[in-house]
């Protein structure tokens, strides 16, 4: 008689490689910005004055602290934001100016898994549909994954944020799912929409980037030519 053969298991591939690095307070160099540690005394004032106001109120909805009454509640908050490591807290500043025009972290960082996630992102007036806000998410994702070795790299908004879910996608992410009353953000039920990018996925998305960053893709007046996720569909 015949031994049986005991069914396979099955299991993922084989993982190697040691794990990824932990991201530091350093500072991302591009052509329209720059990513820096947050610094109260240099960037709370114009990060207030750009983000606040009747007509400002909406950039906060799916954040999640709430617009500050002033400057100095607005500096306090971060001012503790940045002393942490995860959140690790960067302004997104103008490249020729130096003025502070938005905030990003990277966080729930798993250096063992190697999984990191792009969140906590504010982007005022001044930084929204230039190519610097572009630049900026690009600056992150090649951080992550050429420098410090991430192998997953994560977008998760609101589920009803409709235009934190059309940037994910613009800039590369696939949407994986909704994870529904994930979470209670200031009194009210969120599902989480989860987005990624895998370090295979990176050298298209990278081309891409740089295609849609170079100076000969914008006509004189500032115009896009080719649209990111048209550049990338044709790679």
């Amino acid at each position: 008689m015949n031994e049986k053969t005991a069914p396979a298991i099955p299991l993922g591939a084989p993982v190697e490689g040691n794990p990824a690095r932990r991201p530091c307070a350093i500072t991302l160099e591009g052509r329209h910005v720059r990513l820096v540690p947050f610094d109260a005394l240099r960037h709370a004032a114009s990060l207030y004055a750009l983000s606040h106001g009747p007509e400002r109120e909406a950039l906060w909805a799916y954040l999640s602290p709430a617009p500050f009454p002033d400057v100095a509640a607005f500096a306090r908050y971060y001012g503790e934001a940045a002393t942490k490591a995860d959140p690790l807290l960067f302004t997104i500043e103008e490249a020729a100016t130096g003025r502070a025009v938005g905030h990003a972290t990277y966080m729930r960082i798993e250096p063992a898994h190697r999984v990191i996630e792009a969140g906590n992102i504010l982007y005022t007036p001044a930084l929204q549909r230039t190519p610097g806000a572009s630049e900026a998410m690009y600056l992150m994702a090649r951080h992550a994954f050429e420098d410090l070795g991430y192998r997953r790299y994560e977008w998760k908004c609101n589920a009803l944020n409709a235009p934190s879910r059309r940037a994910a996608e613009r800039l590369g992410f696939t949407f994986e799912g909704v994870f529904r009353q994930h979470m209670i953000v200031k009194g009210r039920n969120r599902d989480t929409a989860w987005f990624s990018l895998l370090d295979h996925e990176w050298p298209r998305a990278k081309a891409a980037f740089e295609a849609w960053l170079d100076p000969e893709n914008f006509d004189e007046n500032g115009r896009q030519k080719r649209r990111l996720e048209d550049i990338r569909a044709s790679m």
